[in-house]
Formats: C-alpha cells, sequence, structure tokens
C-alpha cells in the first residue's frame, strides 16, 4: 500500500490537533479506550465538544497551554493508502520543531482560522513549506461554521494566499474550506457549502499524486554497509547495503563508485524478500556487483555519465537548531547520507528573516529557530546534489563535536 507523509502547520489556535484528531475519528482510527479518555477529559476541562486535539496533544504543558509545542506522529490507514502524520507547532519559537516534522512529507497542510484569514504566521509556513521543497501544500480554510460558511470570506482568503505563493516556488496548491470541530469537508463533503465543488480533505489525500515526486532519473545509492556473512556457505557473498536515493537500480547497469572512480556492473539486487529486478527510492536494498572492487561505508553508488557534485565547498540554506549560536569559523561535524566529515563555516551570507522573506545580509550569526544562507568547507569531498533534484543528496546536518548534539539541517543550493 502506498504510503503519504503529510505535516500540518498553521498559527496557534487555528485548530491543527483538531483537525487531525478529527481525520483519526471519522476514519475510525481510534480505539475505544483512547475516546473515552479523551471524552473524559473534555468532560473534566468544561469543554463543550468532545476535545479531539487531546488525541495529538499528549504533552502537559501542550494541554496547559493549548498550543502545539513537540512534533507528535500519529499513524492511520484507509483501503487506498497508509499515512504518516506531523502535527508541527505553529509558533516562531518552535520553528526548529516544523522543520524536522515537514523534511520528510510529501504534503504540507496549512491551516487558516477563517475569521482571521491570512497573518504573518500562514505566511511564513509557507515559506518552510517551499523552502524545504515540500511538492503539495494545501491550504485548509478552517473554523468556516464560525463565518456562516461563507463564500465569499473563503475567496478572499484564497485569492490573498495565492498572490503571497506567487513569490515562492510551490508547484501544487489546493484549498479546501473545513470544519474540522463539526468535520464540514474533512473526511466526508459538507452540506453546509453547497457552492464549494471539490473533494473533501480525505479525498484529495487519497488521490493526490506522489509517485512522480520521486526523482528516478538520477541514480543515487550511498552504501550504508558492506555485507560479508560469516557462514562458509556464503564465503564468496559481497554484497553493499543502503537506501536508494534517487534513479532507478536494475541488474547490468553499468556503475561506478564515488570517490575512487572504478566502475563496475551490477550482478544483482537483494530485498529481505529475496532478489528483485529493480530498485527504486525509498527500498533498502543490497547491491552486488561483478568486480571485486574497494567500496565502503560513505561511498556512493551512481551511473557514470550521471553523477552529483564532488566538493569540499557547500553552498547551503541552514535552519539552526540550538541555543548556541551558529559561529562564524566554527568546527562542526557534517552528516550527509552514510558519509561523515567535519567542516568550517566560511561564511554567513545573509539571515532570512521568515516573515517577510527579507535577506538581512549585515547578520553575523544564527541563533536558535534562524535560517541564513551559509558557505562550508568540509574536510573530505562529499556528493552533493541540489537540494530542488534530490532532497536526500541534497540535505545535511551539522553536529557539535563536544555535545554531539545535532545544531542544523542545511538544504544544498
Amino acid at each position: 500500500m502506498e504510503l503519504l507523509r503529510f505535516a500540518t502547520a498553521g498559527s496557534v489556535d487555528d485548530g491543527k490537533s483538531t483537525l487531525i484528531g478529527r481525520l483519526l475519528y471519522d476514519t475510525k482510527s481510534i480505539f475505544e479506550d483512547q475516546l473515552e479518555a479523551v471524552e473524559r477529559t473534555s468532560r473534566d476541562r468544561g469543554d463543550e465538544h468532545v476535545n479531539l486535539a487531546l488525541l495529538t496533544d499528549g504533552l502537559r504543558a501542550e494541554r496547559e497551554q493549548g498550543i502545539t509545542i513537540d512534533v507528535a506522529y500519529r499513524y492511520f490507514a484507509t483501503p487506498k493508502r497508509s499515512f504518516i502524520i506531523a502535527d508541527t507547532p505553529g509558533h516562531v519559537q518552535y520553528t526548529r520543531n516544523m522543520v524536522t516534522g515537514a523534511s520528510t512529507a510529501s504534503l504540507a497542510l496549512v491551516l487558516v482560522d477563517a475569521r482571521n484569514g491570512i497573518v504573518e504566521q500562514s505566511r511564513r509556513h509557507a515559506f518552510i513549506t517551499s523552502l524545504l521543497r515540500v511538492p503539495h501544500l494545501v491550504v485548509c480554510v478552517n473554523k468556516m461554521d464560525l463565518v456562516d460558511y461563507d463564500e465569499a470570506t473563503f475567496k478572499r482568503i484564497k485569492d490573498e494566499f495565492r498572490a503571497f505563493a506567487a513569490k515562492l516556488d510551490i508547484g501544487d496548491l489546493s484549498f479546501i474550506p473545513i470544519s474540522a470541530l463539526h468535520g464540514d469537508n474533512v473526511v466526508h463533503r459538507s452540506q453546509n457549502m453547497p457552492w464549494y465543488d471539490g473533494t473533501s480533505l480525505l479525498h484529495h489525500l487519497e488521490d493526490v499524486h506522489i509517485a512522480s515526486d520521486r526523482n528516478l532519473i538520477d541514480v543515487r545509492f550511498p552504501v550504508q554497509y558492506v555485507i560479508r556473512p560469516l557462514s562458509t556457505a556464503h564465503h564468496d557473498y559481497r554484497g553493499y547495503a543502503g537506501t536508494v536515493a534517487g534513479g532507478v537500480l536494475k541488474p547490468g547497469d553499468e556503475v561506478v563508485i564515488l570517490p575512487s572512480g572504478m566502475k563496475s556492473t551490477i550482478a544483482g539486487i537483494d530485498t529481505a524478500d529475496g532478489e528483485v529486478e529493480e530498485a527504486y527510492p525509498p527500498m533498502a536494498v543490497t547491491v552486488r556487483l561483478t568486480d571485486d572492487i574497494d567500496v565502503s561505508r560513505g561511498d556512493m553508488i551512481c551511473r557514470p555519465h550521471n553523477q552529483p557534485k564532488v566538493s569540499q565547498d557547500v553552498e547551503a540554506m541552514i535552519c539552526w537548531l540550538s541555543d548556541e549560536p551558529l559561529r562564524d569559523r566554527g568546527m562542526y561535524a557534517i552528516k550527509h547520507t552514510t558519509r561523515s566529515a567535519r567542516c568550517q563555516v566560511r561564511g554567513l551570507d545573509y539571515r532570512i528573516d521568515v516573515n517577510t522573506l527579507h535577506r538581512d545580509e549585515t547578520a553575523e550569526s544564527l541563533t536558535l529557530n534562524e535560517i541564513g544562507r551559509v558557505t562550508l568547507r568540509t574536510t573530505v569531498p562529499l556528493f552533493v546534489d541540489e537540494y530542488r533534484r534530490n532532497r536526500t543528496t541534497g540535505s545535511f546536518l551539522l553536529i557539535d563535536e563536544s555535545t554531539g548534539a545535532t545544531v542544523g539541517a542545511g538544504m544544498v543550493l
């Protein structure tokens, strides 16, 4: 069954957690004891309705303040597709959490309160979605019940958001008017909005085309582990395990191994369920080669005439995740696919105001939740693609060597 990962974003009190709770409830994806616990907590709090947001807001601080702080992952499935939801925070204080949740998503839901329209946080979430190259964006205009399901309100918000999105690189943009509290257009089409001729949110999630979002052109296979069985029955076996990051691999294909430049041919591709005739993202496989050559963890298998950029100088957008600011000329460990190295920050080109998109070229550092463009110099060459072309080979992590903490998430330009 095809899997869709999607992330939710929106301002505080726009109803993200309620929407996810409604999806889980109406698709019968929660257990009776979970529902009973939510109903009991809702009564104890004096809520007029069953507060479905409690299904995702699990931290005590989240329930007390009525906001989402950490990324909450939820799973559900329909006969058509299975889903992983990342409920991400809307507050600017938790931008790093939104980046974490949306980085692996194929679709983003941005909620807008119909009463308030497009606000600063709506623009910020759209920008981050664009920056992270999430292929599909759905704007859910929520709380339509509080504006009497008014078509003009929905159209005004739609037009305003489209005008702002024109400045961004968003491939697929859709709009759905909903009421998460009452379930209008969430799982079932609403009778309260006969003027809306589109699909329900769940129908859109089930049918949005995501197969072509993967890069099936550029073969990229970062080697994670070399498999040499100890048993005498398989003493001649040598395989290179990893996850396909791009392209399609088939037995008989000519390949080149980076950084050595040695060429070989794929002899076979194995999985836990046996040998396969082809491998594509995001399959985890073991590749066997016809030649006995030196291949180790951190190497990259690709096509001879379609190779990533091999460089020690990297231009990238960085989202800073640490309380300690980014240090110019600072040294960090860098983790790129299965390759590890050290790097030095050679310069901060500018810092982006995620609310206005203004570039501050006078900035001297990045602090927690800030995003900017930097130049890095690595101790060994990395095999990189532009993030817009491949989200796996175009991304990396920066790690503080003294603490082991992840301090930055980068996207190669």
